[in-house]
């Protein structure tokens, strides 16, 4: 049975794209995102795989 581990990471509206493309170079895979707690904020939700497995 796979294990993940998780992690939310606050997204600029205007850095989206490169944030999720680092985040994504270490092999988090995204699950979702949600508002923020202002106009100019995101949050999205990650996961991966659990090393040593």
């Amino acid at each position: 049975m796979t294990k993940w581990e998780y992690v939310t990471v606050p997204l600029l509206v205007h850095a989206t794209k490169q944030i999720l493309d680092n985040w994504g170079e270490d092999g988090w895979e995204l699950v979702s995102v949600i508002p923020g707690p202002n106009a100019e904020q995101l949050v999205a939700y990650l996961k991966r795989p659990k090393e040593g497995q």
